[in-house]
């Protein structure tokens, strides 16, 4: 498949009325140090049928300078990924099913001082 899970997971959050607007980001070059922000980056994955389908390995990274909003917000990203995600089809792909690799751990940002809150999730793809 030639398609880019990053864009697919940034395009589905930037969908919800719960997520900050803005706050999806598939580079951090546009992250501002204070700013509330779910980073999301391709870690991995293979492909299972030809090019019909892929599992796509995804971490996320949720920046707040509140801890509890933090967590919270991570908790939030992680149920959307998990819960609502399956079955919708996004930005040019039908997400079959999200699985959980790792759930929120704490990872503070060493530069910016911010709390981060990070985990990861299998995306299986395909096209619609």
């Amino acid at each position: 498949m030639k398609l880019d899970p990053v864009e697919v997971l940034v395009t589905y959050l930037r969908s919800l009325p719960d997520i900050p607007t803005g706050a999806p980001k598939g580079d951090m070059t546009e992250h501002v140090a204070g700013d509330t922000t779910v980073y999301l980056e391709h870690s991995g994955g293979y492909r299972l049928v030809r090019d019909s389908a892929d599992r796509a390995d995804i971490e996320y990274s949720v920046y707040s300078l509140d801890r509890k909003e933090c967590i919270d917000f991570a908790m939030v990203v992680r149920e959307k990924l998990l819960e609502d995600l399956p079955n919708k089809i996004v930005a040019g792909a039908l997400v079959l099913d999200v699985e959980d690799i790792a759930s929120p751990s704490y990872y503070p940002d060493e530069s910016s001082r911010e709390h981060m809150y990070g985990g990861e999730v299998a995306v299986f793809l395909t096209p619609p």
